[in-house]
């Protein structure tokens, strides 16, 4: 049992909002391996960073993905960094991959200026634009479609992915 899609992308991407509207499209589960770190974690994605650090949620997420992506059937998101990981991004050449791109003006107004965010704590632009910098040759290698979300009705993303996924 596979994901029927995995989507990626930076945060402010519409991630979870596309993904539960193609989910709903195709008659399918959805699910973002973020709300399944903080479910097996017992607490949300910022305290681990405070309380444990980056190097244990990112084995956490490295785990729960490598789970997802083996059993969960319907529409899955994962977090923004899951594909920093080179054994994720290794799993991820046998899914469909939808790379959703936005850029940093999108972004920005989408996630606002850090708000539950540990990485955009610190210099929220700056550190957002590192990260759509550093990444997005990552979510394209591993894209088997890109779709572009700028200035875009999540309705009509969320359409355009579930065309592609019929």
């Amino acid at each position: 049992m596979a994901p029927v899609a995995v989507l990626v992308g930076p945060p402010g991407a519409g991630k979870t909002t596309i993904g539960e509207a193609v989910a709903a499209a195709l008659g399918l589960t959805f699910v973002d391996t973020d709300a399944l770190i903080e479910a097996r974690a017992g607490k949300p994605i910022p305290d681990i960073f405070i309380d444990e650090g980056e190097p244990v949620f990112r084995a956490l997420e490295r785990e729960v993905v490598a789970e997802a992506l083996t059993s969960f059937p319907g529409v899955l998101a994962l977090g923004g960094g899951a594909i920093l990981d080179e054994a994720t991004r290794k799993l991820l050449h046998d899914h469909t991959v939808v790379f959703l791109s936005v850029e940093l003006s999108d972004a920005i107004k989408r996630v606002g200026l850090g708000g539950g965010r540990p990485l955009l704590a610190m210099n929220p632009r700056a550190t957002m634009k590192y990260l759509l910098e550093q990444r997005r040759p990552l979510y394209t290698e591993i894209a088997t479609h890109t779709i572009t979300t700028d200035a875009r009705d999540p309705a009509e993303i969320a359409a355009e992915v579930a065309t592609l996924l019929r």
